[in-house]
């Protein structure tokens, strides 16, 4: 093995050294901080691109659910043609490296397919989520929608765990003509075996960079300036 090599083994060596090490602070922290991890307490806060997320340990549950608010520059239109972009999901939701639809049962309903890269030596995930809308109304004021994990819809694939748990409500909240509130509350399990400082720094990542990215695809002429009907419902 050449010097370069070893230098690079040395280097994620220190690097994952580092990032286990931050993890394990954080949670210390969590733990000193927070009276109970049955309450929602929160994990961070962002009021430049206005986003917060929060989290909390649910009896039964082994792994935290989540919790997240952010305040879109866009308008719901925007917003909900980015999500329904099923192919273009892997551009802005977290460490997505496939995503494609799979099946559209009616203007209201679909499911589609989604693989995740995993840190370091875990193996990748894949998830199949079914998705039911709740299009928007005057009289509501909001769209919702409804992700369920359909773990057997499709076969296992090779070298891939599949996801248990992918359950999350999304509230689509217009305000004004140009902007969107997105509230969404779920909880994740993504199978397998995964040491607790993966799962912890995944949940404190993920919901953020995830609002980040869309915030940045809804600001896109594809989507903003779209004419053309969506594939799925936005309104009643």
């Amino acid at each position: 093995m050449n010097h370069k090599k070893i230098a690079l083994l040395l280097l994620l060596a220190a690097s994952c050294t580092v990032t286990v090490s931050s993890a394990a602070d954080d949670d210390l922290k969590d733990m000193r901080v927070e009276k109970s991890y049955k309450d929602w307490y929160l994990v961070r806060t962002d009021n430049i691109r206005n986003i917060k997320t929060w989290a909390k340990q649910e009896d039964g549950k082994r792994i935290r659910s989540f919790k997240l608010e952010v305040l879109i520059d866009g308008s719901l239109d925007a917003v909900a043609r980015v999500h329904y972009d099923v192919e273009n999901i892997k551009r802005w939701f977290w460490e997505t490296k496939e995503s494609r639809l799979l099946k559209k049962v009616s203007n209201t309903e679909y499911y589609y397919y989604q693989v995740y890269n995993a840190p370091l030596t875990v193996p990748d995930r894949d998830s199949v989520v079914h998705v039911s809308i709740e299009p928007y109304s005057a009289k509501k004021g909001f769209m919702m929608h409804r992700l369920r994990a359909a773990p057997d819809f499709m076969p296992p694939q090779k070298g891939l765990t599949r996801v248990l748990a992918q359950d999350m409500t999304i509230k689509f909240t217009p305000v004004g003509k140009d902007k969107t509130r997105l509230e969404a509350e779920g909880y994740i399990d993504p199978g397998g075996t995964i040491p607790a400082w993966t799962i912890n720094f995944v949940q404190r990542s993920a919901p953020y960079v995830s609002m980040v990215g869309l915030q940045r695809m809804v600001q896109l002429p594809y989507y903003s300036e779209a004419s053309d009907p969506p594939l799925f419902s936005i309104t009643e």
